[in-house]
């Protein structure tokens, strides 16, 4: 196996686990959506950032996801979801973690159906390189 497909599953091993935090906060109603949807954010991060590493994409430091969604459109990777609609979890790794307001930009509901869709689509395309 390469280097690449190596760091890919490995990046992919951390989305899951990620999913699995969320997962496991998503209904504790007394947390701030900042807190749960962080790692919601963190999960289809890692899952894209696995995808590009497949390829041998370079992403750079980056928490933002529409960055990294045009890196993959650029590459001509198609995702099942848009740019824009993972895009709106962007503030929940950095912003909102440092703000003690909570701003509603999605549902926990929604953010559940986004992360396990780009898993699924990631581990997909991931085992396809192989």
């Amino acid at each position: 196996m390469t280097p690449m497909l190596e760091e890919a599953q490995k990046l992919l091993r951390m989305a899951k686990a990620d999913r699995d935090v969320f997962s496991y906060l998503k209904p504790a109603a007394h947390l701030r959506d900042a807190i749960v949807l962080f790692h919601a954010q963190q999960a289809i991060e890692k899952a894209i950032k696995a995808v590009l590493s497949a390829r041998g994409i370079p992403f750079g430091r980056t928490h933002n996801l529409l960055a990294l969604a045009a890196l993959l459109a650029e590459s001509g990777i198609v995702t099942p979801e848009t740019p824009d609609e993972v895009a709106v979890l962007n503030p929940y790794a950095v912003l909102f973690r440092y703000d003690d307001e909570d701003i509603a930009l999605v549902t926990r509901g929604e953010a559940d159906r986004m992360v396990e869709v780009i898993l699924v689509w990631a581990d997909e395309f991931i085992k396809g390189q192989i």
